[in-house]
């Protein structure tokens, strides 16, 4: 695998960014069209009604599916970062700290962690900028 760093650390999922999303809009689009046609003609607009609103429908799920997933995601960083925080410095985890610098603390190795830990909380360091001052990067291959 790639090896991790500040530049290349951010993961697109090509089955969801590029397939599923054009998909979804070329149905939406195609709704759309169908939805004029028949209003202009005057002829079909239930079931072109109903084509675009389950296109709607189609694209508010595919929004949700890939937002859910994310928070989940979230969670389980905020709670392996929580008890990782805890091991290796013995606090609890502070609440100045926002999800964005947890997550970002993430990809720093244990040696410099309760240092960045520190600097982050009194210095209130942006998430860019909690990466950039990482020295040897910890990858998270599983993030999607």
């Amino acid at each position: 695998m790639k090896e991790q760093s500040f530049k290349n650390h951010a993961k697109l999922d090509p089955a969801f960014h590029f397939v599923g999303s054009v998909i979804m809009l070329f149905t939406l689009i195609g709704s759309i069209v169908y939805l004029v046609r028949s209003i202009v003609q005057g002829e079909n607009i239930f079931q072109s009604v109903l084509i675009f609103t389950g296109a709607i429908g189609l694209l508010l799920t595919f929004g949700l599916v890939r937002l859910y997933s994310l928070k989940v995601q979230d969670r389980i960083i905020r709670a392996e970062e929580n008890f990782r925080i805890y091991r290796l410095t013995g606090k609890t985890l502070d609440d100045r700290l926002t999800l964005a610098q947890l997550i970002a603390l993430r990809f720093a190795p244990d040696e410099e962690f309760p240092e960045l830990y520190e600097k982050t909380v009194t210095e209130k360091l942006a998430p860019v900028e909690i990466k950039k001052a990482i020295k040897n990067w910890k990858a998270d291959h599983l993030r999607v």
